[in-house]
């Protein structure tokens, strides 16, 4: 017998947030999210709560919890697009086609109730967090900002009348394509550099770093991300939580900031160590031989995570964002301990992020789907 039940109680909320760990314990491509964040959305001051209508729901086969699914009607994303979409994410089946059925039942129903006319997703509250699943590559490590899912997931959610709306891939970036291409590189930036009187914003530190630059940061992406998919305007509570989040990992060493004569940001890059190998195995919660893991990951970093780029659109097509190319391979070639940059999820439609990895040495990994149904 199968139940779903819409998550309310304290003990719920806890099964919601254990299932994932439990579904996929042991497995070596799995990387949990931090569980007191998750755990924050279940909070009356979650970030989130003045522009999403969310809720979860759990289902349970013979008593037993056998699957879970979030819904949520982005209501900022809805407005910007004159749409009335409900989004699903953090789906989570065992594998078994009716207990997935039963899950999207719920969500269906659930957005109908609220007006909604579409079901999308993996789609999260918004872009800052793991969206998309997985479709290819079962077989390669996760990263800290990537879903993963079995391969029967996909299936069941085909199986429901979900097909696909949009994808991303995934890649590593191992180094310049060739030995001459940094020079390349460094040619092409000094002029473009001395064309449009740009050039790279410094920090000492992390903190400092952010201090000078998240305004102009948060400011560009909004501006750069404004019509890519599944993006919402960033409030002034997301920032707070972007900043909380980065505060830790950010660096100079890995970041690369353009500025315009006037000190104004017309392109950055951020990249971070790769935490993920320090939290596979785990549930995601900061014992103490986690926490010495994750600062010994952000010390000595064997692999990058390129987390966020963004160019003025301005200056999409004058050349610049090859200064970001140009960082991050000296990053590759001055960091000899660093393996590869993982580029984490672009749009497989987003031309303007594919074409500037055309000078490195890159393997696609990775593809994750976005699904869509009409009600």
């Amino acid at each position: 017998m199968i139940e779903v039940r819409e998550v309310r109680t304290r003990q719920e909320q806890k099964q919601f947030l254990d299932f994932a760990l439990d579904l996929y314990k042991g497995h070596p491509y799995f990387v949990p999210p931090l569980y007191a964040d998750e755990k924050k959305m279940f909070s009356k001051e979650f970030v989130y709560n003045s522009s999403c209508d969310w809720t979860c729901f759990l289902a349970y086969k013979d008593g037993k919890p056998a699957g879970r699914i979030q819904c949520i009607i982005q209501k900022d994303a809805n407005a910007k697009n004159a749409e009335k979409r409900c989004r699903f994410c953090r789906y989570d089946a065992i594998e078994d086609l009716e207990v997935s059925r039963a899950l999207f039942e719920k969500v269906e129903s659930w957005a109908r109730e609220k007006g909604m006319d579409t079901v999308v997703g993996p789609l999260n509250f918004s872009d800052l967090e793991r969206e998309g699943m997985l479709v290819e590559g079962f077989e390669e490590p996760s990263t800290f900002e990537q879903n993963y899912n079995f391969p029967y997931h996909p299936k069941h959610v085909e199986a429901l009348g979900y097909t696909k709306e949009i994808d991303w891939t995934a890649s590593r970036l191992y180094g310049p394509e060739s030995p001459e291409a940094v020079d390349e590189m460094e040619e092409l930036t000094a002029f473009i550099f001395r064309r449009y009187k740009l050039h790279y914003g410094t920090a000492k530190s992390g903190p400092a770093l952010l201090e000078k630059y998240a305004g102009g940061i948060f400011d560009l992406l909004d501006k750069s991300y404004e019509g890519l998919y599944g993006t919402v305007p960033f409030t002034d509570g997301m920032r707070k939580l972007v900043l909380e989040n980065f505060a830790l990992v950010i660096s100079p060493k890995y970041t690369a900031v353009v500025l315009d004569e006037n000190e104004k940001i017309v392109c950055f890059g951020l990249a971070f160590p790769g935490l993920a190998p320090a939290l596979v195995g785990t549930r995601g919660k900061y014992t103490p031989l986690t926490l010495l893991k994750l600062l010994y990951r952000i010390k000595r970093p064997d692999i990058l995570d390129l987390c966020l780029v963004g160019v003025d659109p301005e200056y999409l097509n004058r050349g610049v964002s090859g200064a970001l190319s140009l960082s991050i391979m000296k990053m590759l070639r001055d960091n000899p301990r660093v393996k590869w940059a993982d580029t984490n999820l672009n749009l497989e439609d987003n031309y303007a992020i594919l074409n500037q990895w055309r000078r490195f040495r890159r393997e696609e990994c990775k593809r994750y789907r976005a699904y869509v149904k009409k009600l």
